[in-house]
């Protein structure tokens, strides 16, 4: 009977503010940084479970240390009974009555245990045989259903409607797998939009995003008006009026400010505007929303846990959901989240600009498609060209679309000479 016999932790920082990599009107001189967690089990094959938190720098220290305060909660388990129900693991963790404390359910605890569940994942998908996307788009409704906590979600959400939306995708899954497998999943692009970037580069990255075959880019907005209109106008003369701009504020005004500012960019044939003030102000992104419209509120990437996406649907306040693979309590709450947007019939275009990030919501993503949502129409996943070396599976992205991954896991397996050669401290 195999058992985890340790957890390993690393803290890795890439210095991406040297080249403003990242950079927006919220985190000026990001560096992308990973509170990295490893479980070893004694099960003599020499497979691991990976996973991680994502943040940009200072703090990361922290992020390690909630990682570390987990240890007695996998340490010693039988691996199979662990794997065999990670429903009940997900519960265990999350309602562990001193750690909730520190929350309840959001905050570095919240994100620790996302981690851990989403190496728990990778354990799994690794032990299968199959890529993690694979793994959740084979398991029946019932199952599926059973990775989710419904506390907090039944005024919005039941086990039963949960049940209703899989069965109903389910006879499809197979003709959605060959067409992944064939066409990949649509992508759009932030590498052009750093806020950093002088005009020049964002000229030359437009022009690259276009040639690569990405019909939409994002461009990050919120520091100064006037640069704003200009670097837009700058974007929109060299992608031409077919190719969809995105905008994202990063948190960055208040409500009055942000449907002052999203008025004077409104000539630009604005994609959507994302995450225009702060997380937590579900009643406020309501309000932008409805002045704004029909321009789409994207939001999501800080969304600390289910309860907030579920309010966030309800008030109408996200038109596009941007679910994070590390922000919130991994893969089970996640797949809570994809269900409350497919009974809202919200469309998901996934988070996935720091490291790793790519790599690991591609799956949620593809998962989505294939066995929840059942489609992919005006759905993409974000997409930046940074740091996908780092990973033992990168992602393989070409002609504005993800690729499948066929190697087992969940993508989060970092290469262990980067862990060594990044490792912070």
């Amino acid at each position: 009977m195999a058992r985890f016999i340790d957890i390993q932790t690393h803290d890795v920082r890439f210095p991406t503010s040297r080249t403003l990599d990242g950079s927006d009107a919220m985190n000026p001189d990001p560096d992308y940084s990973a509170a990295y967690v490893r479980l070893l089990t004694d099960a003599g094959d020499g497979i691991e479970g990976h996973g991680f938190v994502f943040t940009i720098g200072r703090g990361n220290d922290v992020q390690v240390a909630a990682l570390r305060a987990l240890e007695d909660h996998v340490l010693g388990r039988d691996v199979e009974a662990t794997l065999a129900d990670l429903g009940g693991m997900w519960r265990e963790l999350v309602h562990d009555s001193q750690l909730r404390w520190l929350g309840p359910e959001k905050g570095i605890m919240h994100m620790a245990i996302g981690a851990v569940v989403n190496a728990l994942w990778d354990l799994r998908a690794k032990r299968e045989g199959t890529p993690l996307w694979r793994l959740l788009a084979s398991l029946s409704p019932e199952e599926i259903v059973d990775l989710v906590d419904f506390r907090y979600l039944t005024d919005a959400l039941t086990r039963d409607e949960a049940l209703d939306i899989l069965r109903a995708s389910e006879a499809g899954r197979a003709g959605r797998e060959a067409r992944l497998l064939a066409d990949g999943y649509p992508a759009y692009t932030t590498t052009p939009g750093w806020l950093g970037y002088d005009d020049d580069k964002l000229a030359r990255l437009c022009r690259e995003a276009v040639a690569e075959g990405f019909g939409q880019i994002k461009l990050k907005v919120g520091a100064d008006l006037a640069d704003d209109v200009r670097r837009l106008a700058l974007a929109r003369d060299v992608c031409g009026p077919d190719i969809r701009i995105a905008v994202d504020a990063n948190q960055r005004w208040d409500v009055a400010d942000a449907i002052r500012w999203v008025e004077a960019l409104r000539p630009f044939d604005l994609a959507w505007v994302e995450e225009p003030t702060s997380p937590d102000d579900v009643v406020g992104h309501a309000a932008i929303a409805e002045a704004i419209a029909p321009i789409p509120v994207a939001t999501g990437e800080h969304a600390q846990n289910r309860v907030v996406f579920k309010q966030l649907l309800q008030t109408r306040g996200a038109s596009v959901l941007q679910l994070d693979a590390t922000r919130v309590a991994g893969v089970n709450e996640n797949v809570a989240i994809l269900l409350l947007a497919a009974k809202f019939g919200v469309r998901v275009c996934p988070h996935a600009g720091g490291v790793g990030l790519c790599e690991a919501v591609q799956h949620l993503a593809m998962f989505d498609f294939v066995a929840v949502s059942g489609t992919v129409e005006d759905r993409m996943i974000e997409f930046v060209d940074h740091l996908h070396e780092h990973f033992v599976t990168p992602v393989d992205v070409r002609d504005g679309r993800y690729f499948a991954p066929a190697a087992p896991g969940a993508g989060t397996e970092m290469v262990a000479a980067s862990l060594g050669e990044y490792a912070h401290g």
